[in-house]
């Protein structure tokens, strides 16, 4: 007989609460109160209070779920991956909404709210990807407000269909609404409505009879209602009142037909026309589903009623259904059928017919359970009674987390925290819901105790996990004994156990309500019974033999004889301690983990030997074990069978959904993947516990296995460890592998956005529910595995062929492709726990490797890398299966060649890793042990390349100079040399001499130095500058660092950086200038490509001539210039100043370039006083000086005149230096010394004594009354005497002309008479000028009596003179 059992899915594991979007819904009845809040003893708010499942044909399966206390409807699809949606409304929705479909487009969802409003809300369904998150119509949500409504509704609705809703009253009424035109996006629905009294009509005949008449007055209320399923035209209604009261209502009539249910203590139908007194006792008022209509095939105009009658006080069952013929308008009870003796103190949740069957759901102390039954042959004749033949159907065993189960984990290593956070993390356990419901509860609980709360409770965290690994038992505190100040650790550890036990109990409390049985469904495959409650979804399934055979042994059931050996072993292992199976389970699982060096006969009776294991057993079940033992005629054999059991596998279920599955394409949800891997682990927990039981046999007869076959031992040890590594897998669990969207982040709209808003969820502890499953579920997920259970586990525990091997001294290469596998989908940790299993194989070996290399233990990966090269090639001795294993992991499934290729792939391996070291490592592995004529090019590129990354580069360099490869030194030399540059290992790099390389070197250095920027480090320029002058070549180490100047020169435009630039620009030119000066004078220069003039150029560039016609080369080429010495002093000279005037006048950067020109610069520095510096800088400027000794010869003369205002002048600085300051005198003293060293330092023939000329005019414009400095007079009267006559004569100081040309004469009569003239020109003197100063002498009547005397001298010496000439004329001729 096939038994089923139920698996299911907790919904919080399917969708993150992030993916769902919430849409609140507005009414426009006024007035409309707050909703009132959940109390404590109210379920919590995301478990549901009601449920439907609906199959639409072009949307799959779809789940309404009410939660929130009727405030939020919720849409799931278990066929599509389409996020779920909620509508919030303003008022609790009345049991029980329903879902419609409308022309394969739309869905309608039909709800009528307390406060008298029914919703007629409008999804799309076209896209079939999007579904709901389509874009809606303008008028999808229609409210119509209902008229027989004053201020709220008391009963429960149903939805008859798209086109009409029916409301029961508690007053026994029915409220008929039914449209009359549906609406579109500019109309609204029209409804109609009809109220019927149960007093109408037939109501008001049957009042008077005693049998249809309610002792109570609340006996008429409705709490069962119910209509023909859909697809129907029957708009019948029927309902079922706390009296036990049937009735019938039609679309016109009302009620039109009723009928009183038979009293809870008859077994057996009415005769035939009797009416049974009903007892007085009502039903409770809770509405809930006592009534079903249906149809059969073969009767399609018959309408049958099956009434359910709850016995909660009956000993036998739960209750008794009525069967009821309702054609006709006319109720007609047929049949009665007794419930089954498990329904005994159990709670109809709901019932369904189907196909002529009867399921049942019943809430049997929180969990759920179904009966199904062949429902009795329907006829219009009465029948016998009918004795049905129920099967029952629950939860398979599952581990409850009880205080003697917790005692039971803290036998095992690990801390308290570690170990109950990992049992209540176990997949399957608690919903992600349950924990984060009972983690608010149990903080809120913390919160508000009084004082200050601790700082985990304050804190935020990314996951469940650490939220509850942080809070739970963060108020325990370790105390001191106030007595002897003893720490008291005992009472510390207690009260953290009680703490967690507290919050477990929390859980399991909020699991239960989550548990909670509410409706049935049918599926989309045929007969495919769905179990619906609070937070799961469940399914009915069928139960393979391994948990058929579990079930029988664990409830004390009988087996086949071949399973007895088994029966036998389950009552030795229910007779040991925890204790003892644990320390045995962790005894086997060490001997697994373990390189296996000895026979397992010997190995299994050492540690039976060690662990004293027939001491936990007292002699009488020793004895008893011993017996039944002797009692089987062939214990190997049925060892084996015990072990096909386990670890086989129904091969009739494949092959038949293998065929299915090539007719029907394959419908994969996530729904359907988490209930086969419920399924995978509920059937591993059970192959696990009976093969663990075998291990127990070994270690029993343990003195007696030298019988055994040593195969057989291998094949146990080896089942269990295939056993063990896929519970373990099915115990861990891991986040969603997979993230759902409905839109990509490019195509959300406006809306989508507010959306997503809307339903973020802030707090100051809140962590993101995120669903989590286990790894098996994530493992199929990736295996695409479908069809119906327990084919679709079985398939998948085939697929992962841990249960093939034979002998754990081997590795198949479906472990090493299992191991690969968790690697590769990123479950390291996992991986790595797996591999601990198996032993070390070479396959196993290289998974291990690379797992390393994603944990990053790289020295571990590469020590085992190497490990592994010999595997490979002709004499590597590998067995058939380690070649099989090793070759399915290696890229393409094929086996290297040598040890060279290996090597390679490796290389490959840490190069994507980006693991430099290791990767330089085998590349030089593979250099050694590379064959002939293979190019080796691209290693050597990856060790000089690897060294160079390292920062290496003795290395690197030595690498380029053994490479033979003459393309490749030159390839990779830039590369090192840039390297080296940015690490700033410029003094490395000059040390190494780059025999035959140096050209590309400077290439390298010189191609960088013109194409980066000059002020971001590296600084090329500076680097190939060091470069040149180590090697002595100081014309490029100018040209060099010259350039690296001008470019600095075109970027210093910015006012920020123009200081800083300058100066290293100045810096440049020094530079440049003392790498030339070390050359020849005459070749102290360079060529350097020609720039564009612009107005900032202070000199005029020095192009190279060129006689070669434009046409006879390349006119892009641009022009070259010679730079020479001077030059660069020049620049260097300009530069400096101009710097030195914008410190003192920072405004001046933004100035024009015209008020930056040499002579503006040189001005500026005269007039702040800085007269050392303006001179030598007008001198290197070669810049006129004229001005300046105008400005230094006024501050003279103010000195002179008022020395103290002058000194108290900024401008003063030029008499306070070391040099002025230490001469004698007066301050006026020392600045006409000062002005007349200047003079002579600066003034001579070749500037024509033009600042002398200078200063006099200054003086002379100051104050013409003022008498030069003598020596300025004799200075002007050596050299030039005329301009000394004319500025007296332009100043009117005519005695001072007088005496000036007086002594002009009388120099030149003192010349002549000793060196007699030889030439006429030696005789000249400027006689229009004396003539000039003579008639402005006489013209001037106020000459003073020296002036006249002068005067007379003046025409006595000049007669004389003529005199003399002439005779020395006439001497001549």
């Amino acid at each position: 007989m096939d038994t089923s059992i139920i698996v299911s899915t907790q919904l919080s594991s399917l969708f993150s609460s992030s993916q769902v979007t919430s849409i609140p819904l507005q009414t426009s009845r006024r007035n409309t109160p707050l909703s009132p809040a959940l109390k404590d003893s109210d379920a919590p708010a995301e478990h549901a209070s009601y449920v439907s499942l609906t199959h639409i044909s072009h949307v799959g399966t779809v789940l309404l779920r009410v939660l929130h206390g009727g405030l939020i409807i919720e849409i799931v699809s278990l066929s599509a991956q389409v996020p779920p949606i909620r509508f919030v409304f303003p008022a609790p929705v009345l049991p029980t909404p329903a879902i419609f479909t409308w022309d394969e487009n739309e869905l309608h969802i039909l709800a009528v709210t307390e406060r008298g409003s029914l919703y007629r809300l409008v999804l799309p369904t076209s896209n079939p990807s999007r579904l709901w998150h389509d874009q809606v119509s303008k008028n999808w949500c229609r409210e119509y407000l209902i008229k027989n409504v004053q201020e709220s509704v008391m009963g429960i609705v149903q939805a008859q269909g798209p086109h009409c809703v029916a409301i029961g009253f508690n007053s026994g009424g029915l409220l008929r609404i039914e449209t009359e035109r549906v609406g579109d996006d500019n109309n609204d629905d029209l409804w109609t409505e009809s109220l019927f009294n149960p007093g109408s009509f037939f109501g008001s005949l049957t009042a008077y009879l005693p049998s249809l008449h309610s002792g109570s007055s609340s006996g008429s209320e409705i709490i069962s209602i119910t209509s023909h399923p859909q697809p129907t035209d029957l708009g019948h209604i029927w309902t079922l009142s706390r009296d036990r009261t049937l009735r019938l209502w039609t679309a016109k009539g009302g009620c039109v037909a009723a009928k009183a249910l038979s009293s809870p203590g008859r077994a057996s139908s009415p005769a035939p026309g009797s009416n049974p007194v009903k007892s007085h006792v009502l039903l409770e008022a809770d509405p809930r589903i006592l009534i079903r209509i249906f149809s059969t095939a073969s009767l399609e105009d018959s309408i049958y009623v099956l009434a359910f009658t709850p016995t909660p006080s009956a000993p036998h069952s739960g209750g008794f259904f009525q069967l009821f013929d309702s054609s006709n308008e006319y109720m007609r009870e047929i049949q009665t059928i007794e419930c089954s003796s498990n329904s005994v103190h159990c709670y109809l949740q709901d019932f369904i017919v189907v196909s002529g069957v009867l399921y049942t759901l019943w809430d049997r102390q929180g969990s759920s359970m179904t009966e199904q039954t062949a429902m009795p042959s329907i006829d219009k004749v009465k029948q016998a009674p009918y004795e049905p033949n129920w099967k029952s159907a629950s939860y398979a065993q599952e581990v409850e987390l009880t205080p003697a189960y917790l005692d039971e984990l803290l036998l095992s290593p690990g801390s308290l925290t570690g170990r109950f956070l990992e049992a209540i993390l176990r997949p399957g356990m608690f919903s992600a819901l349950t924990l984060r419901t009972a983690i608010d509860q149990y903080t809120d609980a913390c919160m508000s105790l009084p004082g200050q709360p601790p700082s985990p409770l304050l804190t935020t965290y990314g996951t469940i996990a650490e939220n509850i690994a942080a809070v739970v038992g963060c108020t325990v505190n370790l105390l001191q004994d106030p007595q002897t100040g003893a720490l008291q650790h005992e009472r510390y550890w207690n009260a953290l156990k009680r703490d967690w036990e507290g919050f477990i109990a929390r859980c399991r409390e909020i699991e239960r309500s989550a548990r909670w049985p509410l409706a049935l469904g049918m599926g989309e495959q045929k007969d495919e019974v769905i179990i619906l409650e609070r937070e799961r979804i469940g399914t009915l399934v069928k139960e393979d033999l391994p948990l058929r055979i579990y079930r029988h042994i664990s409830s004390n059931l009988p087996v086949e004889p071949h399973f007895a050996l088994l029966d036998v072993l389950w009552t030795l292992r229910n007779k040991l301690g925890p204790q003892a199976l644990l320390n045995l389970e962790s005894r086997v699982t060490d001997i697994i983990h373990q390189e296996i060096a000895f026979p397992f006969i010997d190995i299994i009776q050492d540690q039976a030997q060690r662990s004293n294991f027939q001491d936990d057993l007292d002699e009488g079940l020793e004895s008893w074990i011993i017996g039944r033992l002797q009692s089987i005629e062939d214990i190997d054999r049925d060892a084996r069978v015990i072990l096909d059991l386990v670890a086989g596998f129904d091969q009739e279920v494949k092959r038949e959904e293998d065929e299915v599955e090539l007719l029907l394409p394959p419908v994969h949800s996530d729904w359907s993947t988490a209930s086969t891997a419920e399924y995978v682990s509920i059937t591993l927990h059970a192959r696990y516990d009976m093969c663990f039981a075998v291990v127990i046999l070994l270690f029993f007869l343990a003195e007696d296995l030298g019988q055994w076959d040593p195969s057989l031992l291998e094949e146990v040890f080896a089942v269990f460890r295939g056993l063990a590594m896929l519970r373990a897998a099915a115990r861990q669990p891991v986040a969603d592998i997979s993230e759902r969207k409905i839109a990509t982040e490019d195509s959300l709209t406006a809306d989508d956005v507010i959306t997503r808003m809307s339903n973020m969820q802030v707090s100051r502890t809140h962590s993101r529910l995120a669903p989590t499953h286990s790894l098996i579920h994530c493992l199929l997920s990736q295996h695409n595995e479908t069809g119906d259970l327990p084919g679709a586990a079985h398939r998948f525990l085939d697929s992962t062929g841990l249960l093939q091997s034979t002998s754990p001294t081997h590795v198949t290469k479906f472990e090493v492709l299992f191991c690969e596998r968790l690697r590769l989908l990123g479950y390291y940790e996992v991986a790595r726990e797996m591999l601990s299993w198996l032993p070390r194989t070479p396959g196993v070996v290289y998974v291990q490797a690379r797992l390393w290399i994603n944990l990053g233990r790289v020295d571990d990966a590469a020590y085992l890398m190497e490990k592994m090269a010999g595997s490979f090639g002709d004499n590597s001795g590998l067995s058939f299966e380690d070649d099989e294993s090793l070759a399915a992991v290696l890229p393409g499934a094929v086996l290297f060649d040598s040890e060279f290729t290996f090597y390679l792939h490796a290389t490959s391996l840490f190069k994507s890793a980006a693991l430099t070291y290791h990767e330089i490592s085998f590349a030089r592995l593979a250099l050694a042990t590379s064959p002939p004529h293979v190019d080796t090019a691209e290693l050597w590129y990856t060790i000089i390349r690897g060294y160079t990354e390292l920062g290496r580069f003795e290395d690197a360099y030595s690498s380029i100079v053994t490479t033979p490869h003459g393309s490749l030194k030159r390839e990779c030399v830039s590369h090192v040399v840039y390297r080296m540059c940015e690490e700033n290992s410029v003094e490395k790099l000059m040390s190494f001499n780059f025999a035959g390389l140096a050209a590309e070197v400077e290439d390298a250095l010189a191609f960088k130095a013109r194409n980066t920027d000059p002020r971001i480090c590296p600084f090329y320029s500076r680097i190939l500058y060091a470069w040149y002058t180590s090697r002595g070549d100081h014309r490029n180490a100018a040209r060099t660092i010259y350039q690296r100047a001008r470019k600095l020169q075109d970027l210093a435009a910015n006012p920020a950086d123009f200081v800083a630039l300058s100066e290293e620009q100045i810096e440049g030119y020094l530079l440049a200038m003392n790498s030339l000066s070390l050359l020849d004078q005459k070749g102290a220069w360079f060529v350097i490509p020609a720039s564009p003039e612009n107005g900032s150029e202070s000199r005029k560039r020095r192009k190279l001539s060129t006689n070669i016609p434009a046409s006879s080369f390349n006119v892009d080429k641009p022009d070259s210039e010679i730079v020479e010495l001077n030059d660069i002093q020049y620049d260097h000279a300009f530069l400096s100043a101009r710097l030195n005037v914008i410190r003192r006048e920072p405004s001046l950067i933004s100035a024009a370039e015209g008020l930056l020109s040499p002579a503006s610069i040189v001005l500026r520095l005269g007039q702040a006083g800085q007269f050392s510096v303006a001179l030598a800088t007008a001198r290197s400027l070669r810049v006129d000086m004229s001005d300046l000794f105008s400005i230094l010869t006024n501050q003279c003369l103010r000195l002179s005149r008022n020395p103290d205002s002058v000194m108290q002048e900024d401008t003063s600085d030029w008499l306070l230096t070391d040099n002025v300051s230490s001469w004698p005198g007066s301050p006026a003293d020392r600045g006409w010394r000062f002005l007349r060293q200047s003079l002579e330092r600066h003034d001579s023939a070749e500037t024509d004594y033009s600042y002398s000329k200078a200063t006099l005019e200054t003086i002379l414009v100051f104050d013409r009354t003022t008498a030069p400095p003598p020596w300025l007079i004799h200075m002007l009267e050596d050299h030039h005497p005329e301009y000394l006559i004319r500025s007296s004569l332009r100043f009117e100081i005519f005695e001072g002309a007088l005496e000036q040309t007086l002594s002009l004469v009388r120099k030149s009569d003192a010349r002549l008479a000793r060196d007699p003239p030889k030439t006429a020109s030696s005789t000249w003197l400027p006689y229009t000028l004396i003539d000039q100063v003579l008639i402005a002498a006489a013209s001037q009547n106020d000459l003073s009596s020296r002036g006249q005397a002068l005067q007379r001298e003046l025409q006595k010496e000049i007669s004389n003179r003529v005199k003399r000439m002439q005779k020395a004329n006439q001497s001549l001729i």
